[in-house]
């Protein structure tokens, strides 16, 4: 599979604004701009005289009196919770306070393997642990609401408890970061999961949605070509990887190294758990071995 993918980063976030993108849903960008949030964390706003909140965004006063205006006043029927990293989900209690709206999502955090023997999870800061759903969706359960009906589906890798929603007859889906436009999402053990990142990505092919409408960035039309472009990327890099090997590199730094010369220094400690991620997979898939766990073990091919 070898494709070319190109990423969108031609966006303008009108923090503090809610930007119409049609059938009544509006976009509020968090003014949280930064290497892993590109410009900032999207809350969306379903529905007219009776909302639904998708992604509440980071605890930023800002953010919050920008959800409130655009909110006016509205009931909010519910919150739907794409996954629990802090920027998506950091102001759920402020919202649920002001508008006395219940949070759904596919449960609390949770990585996606336990740690090995000494190992640190290098995410866990940025990690909700204090997040408990009011209400627990399964894949292809619906709910409705008098802004429509949204179908749940769970999309693990990003974290283990991502879930995306299709608001159905509008062939929307909001996708969280399990795929956004602007770059490919990071896959961080022991929070993610490779192996369940590819599957989840595999699993949207089988879906007829004609827009994502993502965590970060612009929406993604036209998906489908797109998520085969990521599919074909990550196949790619794991090519690099299993090259690497085969040349002798026994660690995540030795292949950060030869393969991310260019990557932005801010970046690369993504890059290195990027690269455990694809190690992780091949282990499963039993294709290396590990010699210890997490970012610091050795790795050699089988």
């Amino acid at each position: 599979m070898r494709m070319s993918l190109a990423f969108d980063t031609d966006f303008d976030p009108r923090h503090g604004h809610a930007v119409a993108l049609g059938s009544d849903i509006v976009r509020i960008t968090a003014p949280n701009g930064g290497p892993m949030t590109f410009a900032g964390t999207n809350s969306y706003l379903v529905g007219r005289d009776r909302l639904v909140l998708v992604d509440p965004g980071p605890d930023d006063d800002r953010h919050f009196e920008a959800l409130m205006a655009a909110i006016d006043g509205r009931p909010v029927d519910a919150i739907l919770v794409t996954h629990t990293h802090l920027d998506h989900t950091g102001l759920i209690g402020r919202v649920r306070a002001a508008t006395g709206a219940p949070a759904l999502g596919e449960g609390p955090h949770r990585t996606s393997r336990r740690l090995g023997p000494g190992e640190t999870n290098l995410l866990d800061a940025a990690a909700d642990h204090g997040f408990r759903p009011d209400r627990m969706l399964g894949d292809g359960e619906s709910v409705d609401f008098a802004a429509g009906r949204f179908v749940a589906v769970t999309t693990p890798g990003h974290t283990a408890n991502h879930m995306s929603y299709a608001l159905e007859g509008t062939g929307v889906l909001f996708t969280g970061d399990h795929v956004m436009a602007w770059a490919t999402s990071i896959v961080a053990p022991p929070d993610g999961s490779m192996g369940d990142y590819m599957r989840s990505l595999r699993k949207l092919l089988g879906r007829d949605d004609r827009c994502y409408l993502p965590g970060h960035g612009g929406g993604v039309n036209d998906p489908a070509p797109f998520v085969r472009g990521l599919l074909a990327h990550r196949s790619m890099r794991e090519a690099a990887i299993r090259e690497r090997l085969r040349r002798g590199d026994r660690s995540v730094a030795e292949i950060v190294a030869a393969i991310y010369r260019t990557t932005d220094p801010r970046l690369r400690g993504a890059a290195s758990l990027s690269v455990l991620a694809h190690l992780e997979d091949l282990a499963e898939r039993g294709l290396v071995r590990f010699l210890g766990t997490g970012i610091g073990a050795q790795v050699e091919p089988m």
